[in-house]
């Protein structure tokens, strides 16, 4: 029964893009919508039926499929692992995936491949699902590079626009070289354990010793595999790009599914990587940094959408510093936060562009909120949640990693702060140049302002009120969420205690929050600043406003390389290859047309050839001897 209902949970998608990749077009687009829909919905209520049955017997289901792999002392077979992790993950990929996919059939309805796009966001999720619950590093790996392709066909879905399709390349191209450091960590794992199982693994490093060095540069490739995914230094500039997307697609890329699966990833083989301390430094430093960057980049952008992914950027940074600094369940418990507050700000900014008919520059926005009144307060709630202010969800988790890195290290705690008043900054910044002072459009525009249809609001409602009381699951005191994925960490992180210090770190994050929005409120509204022409921004500014000129760099140090290298051999070495290939046939053509010649079809040449022969081979016998 049990194996059953988990392959429910599983297939049940798989099915849906069956469906719309075969029967969809030959349906109506609603009929196609609400099929993708309702196959996420199942494997939601089976999500919740298997998380009710673990709640209730505190024991998870270890699922095997069939036998997979059997070389020399390797075993592997294809499982599924439902624990508290793999639950959790579950419940707001299906259950945040379903909103999105409810959005999307609104959203979509114009569009004339609205059958593919289910197909594909069905695809994504799948995969999405096979990642998250494999009992293996090779059954995860079968799911990684899923969502991988998954968002390549949805990052370059309008694939008739070219920029759109480079977008597509660049975050499958920029994943390809973050898969390849996972692939290498597996192999290094497999060969040090002799498994690739979790279980196993785990067994293995309780009865016997390891070569630390070894496994120290295992979790370390496994943490760049992570990298690209999770969109961490230096591996983070295809998450901007994949903006190019339908806007349900960037909310089910960095609420629900690519983006967190780093994250998972590290926290699923957490007693793997506390047993290399020097990696997990590398991991809150990256994290940190990231943090950092991504949210001074967030604060010159002008694409709506854009501010948003810098801010996945560097939320994913603040996780990536609470897993180096050991603290996974707090990683865990900002993820789930992340996921609610997150989805509704990207499927409200999708909101946004629909009432302005694809118009996505902030400063050609302003004085939405009265014409768009539930877009705006679920945004406005997610807003403050982002920005940390009480007593929104991510108040409680955001204060938890700095209260982390506060205990561990000071310097990254301070970079953490730094990186937190940023985001109340540029996402109040984005929340008044949207919908505060007069309207910066056009005239059609402003005569056709109104708020969205229900099957796009009701989404923004319910994850509002998610993105609102989302902290409840782990509030200091009760810690629910703490106590509930405790069987599956080795070493959970000591929980918090409301004393003074803990008072006092609450205080000065909120007082950051605060100055980062009134910072943003004396520039936006009291002054009514609108960011200038992007041909005349200067100083600095234009330095983060191109930001750093990353990609330029990257375009100058490997792509302009390997381009002229690729020239080089098309006009170059290719041509000269083929004349040589040429020239040897040439040449064995030219030998025989000679060779002809000698074939001239009379008898008696040829009896006299073959006498003189004969005679030459009768002399050279008879002087050999």
């Amino acid at each position: 029964m049990e194996k059953n209902l988990a392959l429910l949970l599983l297939l049940s998608p798989f099915v849906g893009f069956i469906f719309n990749i075969f029967y969809g077009k030959k349906v109506s687009k609603t009929v196609s919508g609400v099929i993708g829909t309702l196959t996420v919905v199942v494997s939601f209520f089976m999500s919740i039926c298997f998380f009710t049955q673990l709640q209730q017997s505190g024991k998870p289901f270890e699922i095997s499929l069939f036998d997979w792999i059997s070389v020399h002392n390797f075993k592997l077979d294809f499982g599924l692992l439902l624990d508290q992790l793999s639950l959790l993950w579950l419940l707001f990929v299906t259950g945040i995936g379903s909103l999105i996919h409810l959005y999307s059939i609104s959203y979509m309805h114009d569009d004339e491949n609205m059958h593919k796009f289910f197909a594909y966001l069905n695809l994504f999720v799948f995969f999405m699902i096979t990642l998250v619950v494999g009992s293996n590093l090779l059954v995860m790996f079968i799911g990684w590079e899923g969502v991988g392709l998954c968002s390549y066909l949805l990052i370059g879905f309008w694939y008739k626009n070219q920029s759109f399709n480079d977008a597509a390349k660049k975050a499958f191209i920029m994943n390809r070289i973050g898969d390849l450091g996972y692939l290498i960590g597996i192999f290094i794992i497999g060969t040090l354990f002799s498994s690739l199982n979790y279980m196993e693994i785990k067994q293995a490093l309780a009865v016997g010793n390891v070569h630390t060095a070894w496994l120290g540069v295992g979790t370390l490739c496994l943490f760049i595999g992570a990298c690209g995914k999770s969109a961490q230094l230096p591996l983070y500039t295809w998450l901007p790009d994949a903006m190019a997307g339908p806007t349900p697609v960037s909310a089910l890329i960095h609420a629900a599914t690519m983006v967190t699966a780093g994250i998972f990833m590290v926290t699923r083989l957490n007693f793997l990587f506390d047993l290399t301390p020097g990696v997990q430094n590398i991991i809150a430093i990256v994290g940190a940094t990231t943090a950092l960057v991504a949210a001074s980049i967030g604060l010159l952008q002008n694409d709506i959408k854009k501010v948003l992914a810098y801010s996945t950027v560097s939320q994913l940074g603040l996780m990536f510093l609470a897993l180096g600094l050991g603290a996974y369940n707090v990683a865990v418990f900002h993820v789930i936060t992340h996921a609610f507050f997150k989805a509704c700000l990207f499927l409200g900014s999708g909101s946004v562009i629909h009432g302005l008919h694809g118009e996505q520059d902030m400063r050609k926005m302003g004085g939405l909120r009265k014409a768009m009144p539930i877009t705006f307060w679920t945004m406005m709630i997610s807003t403050l949640a982002i920005a940390g202010i009480f007593p929104f969800a991510g108040f409680w988790s955001k204060d938890e990693i700095l209260m982390v890195a506060f205990e561990h290290n000071k310097v990254l705690w301070i970079v953490a702060s730094i990186a937190s008043i940023m985001t109340a900054f540029y996402m109040f910044r984005l929340m008044y140049l949207t919908f505060f002072k007069d309207f910066r459009g056009t005239e059609e525009q402003k005569n056709n302002l109104h708020e969205s249809p229900s099957l796009i609001t009701i989404p923004l409602v319910l994850l509002a009120i998610l993105a609102f009381i989302g902290g409840a699951i782990n509030l200091p005191g009760s810690n629910w969420l703490n106590h509930f994925i405790e069987p599956i960490l080795v070493a959970k992180h000591e929980e918090h205690a409301l004393g003074n210090q803990e008072y006092m770190l609450m205080g000065i994050a909120l007082t950051g929050s605060i100055l980062g929005i009134i910072w943003a409120y004396s520039k936006y509204i009291k002054q009514s600043f609108v960011s200038k022409e992007d041909s005349k921004i200067t100083g600095f500014s234009k330095i983060i406003y191109n930001k750093y000129y990353v990609d330029e760099f990257y375009t100058f140090l490997i792509i302009r390389p390997i381009n002229s290298l690729a020239n080089f051999f098309r006009t170059t070495f290719e041509p000269a290859i083929g004349k040589v290939v040429f020239g040897l046939g040439t040449a064995v053509n030219g030998i025989g047309t000679q060779g002809k010649k000698l074939q001239t079809g009379s008898i008696g040449l040829y009896l006299f050839v073959f006498v003189i022969g004969v005679l030459s081979i009768i002399t050279y016998l008879f002087i050999a001897q």
